[in-house]
């Protein structure tokens, strides 16, 4: 018997079809992947199955029998549980707090902490339930989520982009996680971006592009590039990252520490950088280690850094306005797409004016044929699917939305680019134009700061790389002659200076 069975589901929204006649079938205990590029409807896929979306047509069969999922409450009383991409958390709440809302209420809140603690010692995932989640980084957030999941001992877990945000050993341990899951009967519904993860980890893949299942194949079978050309229809272009020559300093960080704002954050340490003109310094490092503060400080969100510590081209912006810093040409994109890269309501032509000042006429008049024209020509540049200008950012896919905020800051030709987690979610064409993209503003002479928990990304795109761990920063290495293996023992802040009781701040 199927545990899942999904027959001629399809969705209309007023400018696409997220879901034309999908069918899918998943057997117990099958960690089955949900393959395709942004916008191709999986997403909406996996609302409709756990209930937060309804379809217009088709019909849903549970272990056997039709049933209607109206909602995420009956879809959590049948074993349906699921991960998302955009997290669905409550700031002001503790990650207990935000759990024992998805569960029965008749279990006590410490009885939640409690199990919270053995789900995550059980699972190797680093979860302190007593954090508020405004405190949390996003890899700490997807933890949380991933934990809470796991509380309702699913039959079915959705997850949506999982390791999109988790370090390659905490990729690792979930995937163990999800092995040992669906070796005791769970089903799995996996999306990935990620082809390596999808041929290591699923036995079976179900292939959607424009909303339509165009095929289905064994991924243990197949190679990135024939899921690649299965999933966008094409291979992604090869990236060219040829050595580059570093001219002037561009950011220069000298003895910045910063006390950390709350309980749960992160005190920066004596933290000493610099970026140069022509060049990609890449920060690596497991979430919640102090790449939010550092971005917060190098963005201008924080201005308590101490006078002097932080300049952009000689001058001191320790403390000056993000505006200022822009007008200088720093540009800056969040690791958190929806709140903070754009606003969930407005339209994508109004979140171009976040950032650019184009469009704004004499006396801060807006040149609406501008704004709009300006939004249109991203859409079209960086190959986002949306409806048009007049789109709300909400309206898009994670990926897609990606793809509008980093270009947006991309196009403004900025002099300092700083980058947090630049191809979340992102499908492998994507990923690789926005990389092609990035190594393209270095070769024109930009500065770039790239922090990714994707180790991979770092050593593709980078020149310099540097490791933040407990609020340090380490010296910086060639990207050339550094590893994978060295670089995650660094992560751990075992590098040479650290260990031999120094400063582990250096950086040429």
């Amino acid at each position: 018997m199927l545990r899942l069975e999904l027959v001629g589901i399809s969705k209309q929204y007023p400018a696409v079809k997220a879901n034309d006649s999908v069918t899918l079938r998943v057997a117990p205990g099958q960690i089955h992947a949900v393959l395709g590029e942004n916008g191709a409807g999986k997403s909406t896929l996996m609302k409709i199955i756990y209930g937060a979306v309804r379809p217009d047509a088709g019909e849903i069969r549970w272990n056997g029998r039709p049933v209607q999922v109206r909602n995420p409450h009956e879809a959590r009383a049948l074993g349906i549980s699921m991960v998302f991409q955009h997290f669905s958390l409550f700031d002001t709440l503790t990650a207990a707090e935000n759990v024992w809302l998805g569960l029965d209420k008749s279990l006590p809140l410490g009885e939640v902490v409690i199990r919270m603690r053995e789900v995550a010692r059980e699972y190797g995932l680093d979860v302190d339930p007593m954090r508020p989640v405004h405190s949390l980084s996003v890899g700490e957030r997807q933890r949380v989520e991933i934990v809470r999941a796991l509380m309702g001992r699913p039959q079915l877990l959705i997850l949506d982009e999982p390791t999109s945000v988790l370090t390659p050993q905490a990729v690792e341990k979930l995937f163990v996680t999800l092995r040992q899951l669906a070796a005791q009967g769970c089903s799995i519904l996996y999306i990935s971006h990620k082809l390596d993860e999808i041929r290591s980890l699923c036995h079976h893949c179900t292939v959607l592009r424009g909303g339509k299942v165009t095929g289905e194949v064994d991924p243990t079978q197949e190679t990135n590039a024939s899921l690649s050309r299965l999933m966008i229809g094409a291979e992604p272009p090869q990236l060219r990252h040829v050595a580059s020559a570093p001219g002037d300093t561009v950011l220069d960080v000298k003895g910045l520490r910063l006390e950390r704002q709350d309980v749960f954050g992160t005190t920066l340490q004596d933290i000493a950088l610099q970026v140069r003109a022509g060049e990609i310094v890449g920060v690596a490092g497991v979430s919640g280690n102090g790449q939010q503060e550092l971005m917060a400080a190098l963005s201008g969100e924080d201005r308590r850094a101490p006078r002097g510590s932080i300049t952009l081209f000689g001058r001191d912006i320790a403390q000056a306005t993000p505006r200022r810093r822009r007008r200088l040409g720093l540009h800056f994109v969040p690791e958190e797409r929806l709140g903070r890269g754009a606003v969930p309501t407005l339209s994508l032509a109004d979140n171009v004016l976040l950032t650019r000042t184009e469009p704004v006429g004499p006396g801060g008049w807006l040149r609406t044929g501008k704004v709009k024209s300006l939004a249109q020509s991203l859409i079209e540049r960086f190959n986002v699917k949306a409806g048009g200008p007049h789109a709300a950012a909400k309206s898009l896919s994670g990926g897609n939305l990606q793809k509008f905020i980093v270009g947006r800051e991309i196009d403004a030709r900025p002099k300092l680019l700083i980058v947090s987690q630049p191809t979340w979610g992102v499908d492998v064409g994507a990923a690789a134009q926005i990389r092609g993209e990035l190594l393209k503003l270095r070769d024109a002479g930009c500065a770039l700061l790239v922090v990714s928990e994707e180790l991979d990304e770092l050593f593709e795109i980078s020149d310099r790389l540097v490791v933040i761990a407990q609020g340090r920063l380490s010296p910086s290495i060639p990207a050339a002659q550094a590893t994978i293996e060295q670089i995650g023992a660094w992560m751990s802040g075992l590098w040479p200076q650290a260990e031999a009781g120094q400063p582990a701040a250096a950086v040429a």
